[in-house]
């Protein structure tokens, strides 16, 4: 009798186990930087290089993987996914086949009206809602709309290949499946990069190729990509940065000011980490991605800061909106204004919330007056200020993505002026050397994240060969290394990347 309730016992913990394998769980959402996807990601390898010569079976097979991926992300919304794919796929084709420009608008407004419909719904019911209801002097009870994860990410994605089509940049495509593999492309589905369609559809047919260079500058990313969020980003948030944010007044000046700082490089080591992960991936799986981040803290002025920054949207935003507002061909005023209204809503883009608004708002104000600046001084579009110039150039421009970061992170303007009250009326210097003593962890992450980050790209290149020459004993060794180091440092929960939100 004891046996068989063992047995039975044993099938029951089997089962349990099988189902969290295959059923979404929210309370943890799959991720990068968890250990069910590095063994998941294994078993893919070794069935992805079986259908090697197979690309019809392998592209299946992938996009299959990466609609589970998706669903261990964000549940059943994945058929949002199918729904923007499918969609996209056979109004780019209706697109193709008229030369009448009304009937092409007609389709790439359609394509237009299905991707940013199911955005503002999902994303900005409830605040479009509650502010209506507000300047009505009504109420509103908040609707119960869950935001599918990645849904700015692929609806942005999609679009920008039915726009492509529409300005006749790129043919559509005629397989169904190829445009699923890649809107659906796993690496960056969730949380970028966006991807061009130009860029990456020609490499979906192309023979499965992955060069040393490529697996060894993947195995470079991945691991510095681990090292950035699961050390840096969750050690510096758990163990600092979300106290001081969440109760401002309880700290002093430089706490809060340590605080900023701690989160500037959280967002950037988190979503940077991202995508370091995402195209380190791609690459081992044979796919080039643009690079998303390149070092935005060494920016001397705003306008440099976003050439750096999440460059995939900024690119996307200063492409597809804009240029579509009229760009700089209107004057110098329209510029202005087009420059604030594509970064109110890219502000926008990032979260159903005021705060966001005004983050935005102050980054297209900062663009306007650095044009404004950079015309009045003469300088030429792309030229770079060099010695002292530059450094109070970095230095300012720092310090002003730092205060912006304030009205980002914290979801109401009053906790934001309460921290900079903090800051400016009650800094209190003295407990410095006391906070670095009872935080002496955090700060000597801090101190070698913001290290990293201001090395010469030399460096970085440098060590990126090192990884590549590595044998593939010593590429292993390294990934179990950065393996145990999260498993030694990682809290009890797993902490979605940010961006996950957006």
């Amino acid at each position: 009798m004891w046996n068989l309730n063992h047995f039975l016992s044993g099938i029951n913990l089997d089962f349990t186990r099988l189902q969290e394998l295959f059923m979404y769980d929210s309370q943890a959402p799959m991720i990068f930087s968890s250990g069910l996807f590095l063994w998941l990601f294994t078993a893919f390898v070794g069935v992805y290089l079986l259908l090697q010569r197979r690309t019809t079976a392998r592209l299946m097979f992938v996009t299959l993987f990466s609609y589970y991926f998706y669903y261990k992300s964000s549940g059943t919304y994945f058929f949002l996914l199918a729904l923007v794919t499918v969609c996209d796929f056979l109004l780019a084709h209706f697109m193709a086949r008229t030369t009448i420009r009304w009937k092409r608008k007609m389709w790439v407004i359609l394509s237009l009206s299905v991707n940013l419909g199911l955005l503002c719904y999902f994303k900005y019911a409830n605040f479009f809602s509650d502010t209506f209801a507000s300047l009505l002097g009504g109420s509103f009870t908040t609707m119960d709309i869950f935001l599918p994860v990645g849904i700015s990410f692929f609806t942005f994605q999609s679009l920008s290949y039915t726009i492509d089509v529409y300005r006749k940049e790129i043919k559509p495509l005629t397989n169904l499946l190829d445009y699923a593999f890649y809107v659906s492309f796993f690496p960056q589905l969730v949380a970028g990069p966006i991807v061009r369609a130009k860029d990456f559809i020609p490499q979906i047919r192309r023979p499965l190729f992955v060069s040393n260079e490529m697996f060894g500058r993947g195995i470079f990313l991945i691991v510095s990509g681990l090292f950035k969020k699961a050390i840096l980003s969750d050690y510096i948030s758990i163990n600092f940065v979300e106290r001081i944010f969440d109760n401002p007044t309880l700290y002093s000046g430089v706490e809060n000011l340590m605080g900023v700082y701690g989160y500037a490089l959280q967002i950037y080591c988190d979503f940077s980490g991202y995508s370091d992960m995402a195209i380190g991936i791609a690459l081992l799986l044979g796919f080039h991605f643009n690079i998303n981040f390149d070092s935005p803290y060494k920016s001397a002025s705003i306008t440099e800061f976003w050439r750096r920054w999440h460059i995939s949207l900024s690119s996307w935003l200063r492409d597809y909106l804009y240029i579509s507002l009229g760009g700089n061909r209107k004057g110098k005023v329209r510029q202005y204004a087009n420059l604030i209204i594509t970064m109110f809503l890219g502000g926008l883009w990032h979260g159903a919330s005021w705060n966001f608004v005004l983050w935005g708002m102050l980054h297209g104000i900062a663009l306007a007056v650095h044009k404004f600046w950079m015309t009045l001084v003469g300088r030429k579009k792309g030229e770079e200020s060099h010695g002292i110039r530059r450094f109070f150039g970095i230095l300012i421009t720092f310090h002003f993505v730092c205060f912006c970061w304030i009205f980002f992170r914290n979801a109401d303007f009053s906790t934001s002026v309460d921290m900079l009250r903090q800051i400016f009326t009650t800094f209190r210097p003295q407990l410095f050397p006391q906070l670095v003593e009872g935080y002496w962890e955090v700060f000597a992450l801090m101190t070698l994240g913001y290290f990293l980050h201001f090395v010469p790209d030399s460096w970085e290149r440098a060590c990126a060969k090192i990884v590549i020459r590595l044998p593939l004993l010593g590429k292993a060794i390294l990934v179990v290394a950065i393996i145990y180091l999260v498993i030694q440092m990682k809290s009890s929960e797993i902490q979605p990347f940010i961006y996950f939100q957006f």
